[in-house]
């Protein structure tokens, strides 16, 4: 690849650790050229990702918590003042409570149900509100989404619905956005030894039912993702959207 990126100024949220799928997409925009900014939650998170940032092309690193309206006000107010066009916001955002990931699925309570919702799919709205008039020549907004949202994956339980949301959301925002020339699209990853996908319970197993049964005998590289996200963003990704694009060594075509 050869800088396909490059001019753009793209928004990261989600990094959490140097495991992140947010960080190797990071890493991945940087090498193409494009200018960053990235998002913290937190004071603490601050300190981590300007270290992990280092050697990248971070314009700024900004706060934001996206449960909170004012956040997102503010984070499109520093965006602004860096007085150029926005191209591209990576989505890379999700919680559920724990105890909701390990016990039966009817058992999920009003509250942990809809604290997936805001966090996981709700969220990508708010952030496309936020973000979409700063995108004056057009953009692409990419979120992530796994095969738990259209199929049962054990120990997945309120995640998998509210992926399940987050990609019916993705396809009425490509609906509202198309004619402003911004493209959504989600990425369905394969599972990756995230700090999130380590809440799931069993979640080793799940690694080993994928790369002993996948079209590709293997478990998914986070640089993969990276390099589909780049490809979305870029020029070459300029037809694409409300699509679920699959990166998971072909494990979303198998049935046993």
């Amino acid at each position: 690849m050869s800088n396909l990126l490059e001019g753009k100024l793209a928004l990261i949220m989600g990094i959490a650790n140097r495991w992140s799928l947010a960080y190797a997409i990071a890493q991945a925009f940087s090498r193409e050229g494009a200018e960053l900014v990235l998002t913290y939650l937190g004071e603490r998170q601050k300190a981590s990702i300007e270290d992990l940032s280092q050697g990248m092309r971070v314009v700024a690193t900004l706060p934001c918590d996206v449960s909170k309206a004012e956040e997102l006000d503010a984070l499109a107010a520093s965006l602004r003042a860096l007085g150029r066009p926005l191209d591209a916001v990576i989505h890379s955002l999700a919680f559920a409570n724990r105890e909701d990931l390990g016990r039966p699925f009817i058992e999920t309570g009003r509250d942990g149900f809809l604290l997936a919702q805001e966090i996981s799919a709700y969220s990508l709205v708010a952030v496309a509100r936020a973000t979409a008039p700063l995108m004056t020549a057009g953009g692409s907004l990419t979120t992530l989404t796994y095969i738990g949202s259209t199929r049962v994956v054990p120990n997945y339980n309120v995640m998998g619905v509210a992926k399940a949301s987050l990609e019916a959301t993705a396809r009425y925002l490509a609906s509202d956005l198309g004619p402003s020339k911004i493209r959504v699209n989600a990425i369905s990853a394969g599972p990756v030894k995230t700090a999130s996908a380590r809440a799931v319970k069993d979640f080793s197993t799940i690694l080993d039912v994928v790369s002993s049964r996948s079209p590709l005998r293997r478990n998914t590289d986070p640089a993969e993702v990276a390099d589909a996200a780049v490809f979305l963003a870029s020029d070459l990704g300029r037809g694409v959207t409300g699509n679920v694009l699959f990166v998971d060594a072909g494990m979303q075509v198998m049935g046993l």
